[in-house]
């Protein structure tokens, strides 16, 4: 009997270690885990859960499926890569006896005073669509900047796409979330970096950054969440750009990831309650940061490429070709959205529209200067 037990512990504990461990060239070391051992099964409505290996209703139509990929990351840039059937995880979440668990939401205030993305400090240069009828995902095409951010204060800039549900204003609100973002305080460097968040209650109690906590189930091995893109786009030279899908199973409501044409993962439709039946009502595009103000000034943490939207191509940062996913996994190019810039004389947003690029727009900003106090 107690043979048994000691055999059963020490299964755990090896289930548990990585399989392959890689020193990242930018000094992060990337753990190859099993698949089915990965912190999404630690949350209580993920404890029987079977992990999906695709989409149950197939890729949307015209899915990016053998796109040539321009951005990778860096701990697998020279080829290096997981083996098969396990996921590539940052050391940073691996803790004493598994996972780290760190939640972003101490950094994230509730959205209750206002109509639409604007946190307390936060400000925005945002593009969005409002569908009532249902929206059941998105693509865009965001290119990767390297923006400066104040340290020692907080503060983040990143890209990134929102599909949301219920109301800004009260706590049921539901989001699932990913892009890219420059995070100082948090991944202790100035890298874009790879991110995934959701909440279902407004980011009150639930919902935290990457694989931190449980939630958002992971599949590929190509992509690591929370490690570094490169190359990134150079002002006024080569633009590097990633096509990020995010939509919504119809069959079992399951909302997935894609990056250009590697399916990264997805948020269970069990994490929700809008999102879990339904579909979002709110899409948005666009760049966010954090204003502290601590040196009693508008900080000079930079949005997209650090220079305003109107400079256009090659020099701010951009979100294209958009599109909506309706209920038949079709994408629909968006002909209308709106803009929305919290504090237009210190990050800026314009639209566009052409052949090659759809609807789009350019945005971004250096935060504090002559008129941005």
């Amino acid at each position: 009997m107690i043979f048994s037990i000691i055999m059963a512990v020490l299964l755990a504990q090896a289930s548990s270690l990585p399989k392959k461990t890689i020193q990242s060239s930018d000094g992060d070391i990337v753990d190859c885990f099993d698949v089915r051992d990965q912190p999404s099964f630690d949350h209580s409505l993920l404890q029987n859960h079977e992990i999906q290996g695709a989409p149950a209703a197939g890729l949307p139509y015209m899915i990016n499926k053998a796109g040539k990929r321009r951005v990778w990351q860096v701990w697998n840039q020279n080829g290096t890569s997981c083996p098969d059937e396990t996921i590539p995880i940052r050391r940073s979440v691996v803790g004493a006896k598994r996972f780290k668990k760190k939640h972003w939401t101490d950094v994230r205030v509730n959205r209750r005073t206002v109509p639409y993305a604007a946190e307390e400090g936060h400000e925005y240069a945002i593009g969005e669509v409002v569908y009532l009828r249902g929206i059941y995902g998105t693509v865009a095409t965001m290119n990767v900047w390297n923006p400066s951010v104040e340290h020692g204060t907080n503060e983040f800039s990143l890209s990134q796409i929102w599909l949301v549900a219920g109301h800004y204003n009260d706590s049921d609100l539901n989001t699932v979330e990913a892009g890219w973002q420059v995070f100082p305080d948090h991944y202790h460097d100035s890298q874009p970096r790879l991110f995934v968040y959701w909440t279902r209650d407004t980011y009150q109690k639930t919902g935290c950054l990457n694989l931190e906590c449980p939630g958002f189930v992971q599949i590929t091995s190509e992509f690591a969440i929370g490690s570094a893109f490169s190359p990134t786009s150079s002002y006024g030279g080569s633009q590097y750009d990633i096509t990020m899908y995010i939509w919504k199973d119809t069959k079992d409501g399951n909302w997935w990831l894609s990056i250009d044409s590697s399916v990264i993962g997805y948020w269970p439709a069990r994490l929700f309650t809008h999102l879990a039946h339904g579909p979002a009502t709110l899409v948005q595009w666009g760049g966010e940061i954090v204003n502290s103000r601590s040196y009693g000034q508008h900080t000079t943490t930079q949005m997209g490429s650090g220079h305003f939207a109107e400079e256009g191509f090659s020099k701010a940062g951009f979100f294209r070709n958009l599109k909506i996913i309706d209920y038949l996994s079709y994408m629909q190019p968006v002909q209308e959205f709106i803009l929305q810039t919290k504090n237009p004389t210190c990050y800026t947003a314009i639209k566009g529209y052409s052949e090659e690029w759809g609807s789009h727009f350019y945005y971004g900003g250096p935060g504090y200067n002559a008129l941005c106090l």
